[in-house]
This record gives C-alpha cells, sequence and structure tokens, in this order.
C-alpha cells in the first residue's frame, strides 16, 4: 500500500507577511539590535492592513526573530538558531478572522437565546458577571468567567453543534498566536470594558429583545477585536 499523504495546509495571511518581513530584515541589512520601520510604513510598503501585520510581527516576535517592546518599536533578534527558518510555522488561526467569526455565529446563537432563555438562566448568567467582577478586582484572569458567560448563552440556543462550535472558537484563544496577542495587549482596562460589554448583552436578554441582544453581542466582539488585535 503507497504511504498516505497528507493534504497541504493552506497558509494563513499571517504567514504570508511574515516570511515578507524576514526577507526584507534579509536584505535590508537589519542587524540585531535595530528598530524595524514603524507599523504605519511597514502596512503601507507590503500593501496590507495594520492587523494583518501586527498578527505577522506577533508570529515573528513567537518565533524569536523579532522582539515587540511596548512604546518602543519592533526590533531585530539575534536568531536562537544556527539556520533561522526560512518560513513562518503555523501558529494557530488569524485572531483577526477568530473574532469575525465568533461574531457571526454568536449574533445568530443570542436570537435563539432570547426566545428560549429562562429566570433561572438569568440568575446563572447574573452570578457569572459578578464573578468576573470580582477576579477582575482582585487582579486576577477571568478568562474563565468570560468563557461560562459565551457558552452559558449557547446552551440557551438549545442547538448542541453550536456549542461545539462556540466553545472551539472560544478555545482557540491558547493557540500560540492568540495567547501572546492576550499576554500584550489585555489588562484590567481591557477587561472592565468587556464586562460592561457583557452586562449590555445580560440587559438585553432579561429583555428578551432579541435585536438589542444581537446588536450588543455584536458590539462586544468587535470592540474585543479593537482591543485584542489593534492595541
Amino acid at each position: 500500500m503507497p504511504p498516505q499523504l497528507k493534504p497541504v495546509e493552506p497558509r494563513r495571511l499571517y504567514q504570508q507577511i511574515a516570511d515578507q518581513i524576514r526577507e526584507l530584515i534579509q536584505q535590508g541589512g537589519f542587524e540585531a539590535g535595530t528598530r524595524l520601520p514603524p507599523e504605519r510604513d511597514l502596512s503601507q510598503q507590503l500593501g496590507v492592513s495594520r492587523p494583518s501585520l501586527r498578527e505577522a510581527l506577533i508570529a515573528l516576535d513567537v518565533e524569536g526573530t523579532v522582539e515587540i517592546r511596548s512604546g518602543s518599536g519592533v526590533y531585530v533578534c539575534n536568531s536562537p538558531l544556527d539556520r533561522p527558518p526560512k518560513s513562518t510555522a503555523a501558529l494557530g488561526d488569524s485572531p483577526t478572522e477568530l473574532m469575525q467569526a465568533r461574531a457571526a455565529i454568536e449574533g445568530a446563537v443570542v436570537v435563539l437565546a432570547c426566545a428560549r432563555v429562562t429566570d433561572d438562566a438569568l440568575v446563572r448568567l447574573r452570578g457569572i458577571i459578578t464573578g468576573m467582577r470580582a477576579e477582575i478586582a482582585a487582579r486576577r484572569n477571568p478568562l474563565e468567567r468570560d468563557r461560562q458567560f459565551h457558552l452559558s448563552i449557547a446552551e440557551l440556543s438549545g442547538n448542541s453543534i453550536m456549542v461545539r462550535l462556540i466553545s472551539d472558537l472560544f478555545d482557540e484563544r491558547h493557540s500560540p498566536i492568540s495567547a501572546k496577542l492576550s499576554s500584550r495587549y489585555e489588562s484590567t482596562r481591557t477587561w472592565n470594558a468587556a464586562l460592561k460589554e457583557h452586562e449590555a448583552v445580560l440587559l438585553a436578554l432579561e429583555a428578551r429583545d432579541p435585536l438589542a441582544a444581537q446588536a450588543a453581542i455584536r458590539m462586544h466582539l468587535k470592540a474585543s477585536e479593537d482591543r485584542w488585535i489593534n492595541g
């Protein structure tokens, strides 16, 4: 029996952009410790959006090719390898695309949840928000409360496939590229903003208003994308 070959995985946009930046570093004579041009200049030079560029720079940071220094810029690193990689490895789904997918799916799911929400479910959601507030006040990461909130709404839809999809999309936050973004750009300030957005979703559910709930969850996820991706 001939060996079975795995399909070639399509390269994500951030991998392609990261490869271009690596080539720019090598051909442009950027020595270790040199600061790269600002993001705006790089995005114009490469003809890509700044969110896509930022994802590529995060990938290169994870790889060790560059170091992103908050408030200072992006600096070329000494390669930790004798032979630096020729191409960027897949580090997970694009965080931008991930948040856009969540907004599309969760915006539909919350409409279903409005039709099935019960008083007991509302009490549970309120409890999750209260716990999230306490975690933030104690300067602990409230990510698990965040996950509970979104999955609890998904469960109200009565659709187990939707629950699984939302769970998988949420847990993609643990991929190397998403985890790196979280470590750099999440803070007490951003979590407090997310908390207020959760409260807006809950108020719409309490009112059994599907359009308001859909608008609130999509606004929350778009704002999360902006905080997470754009810093």
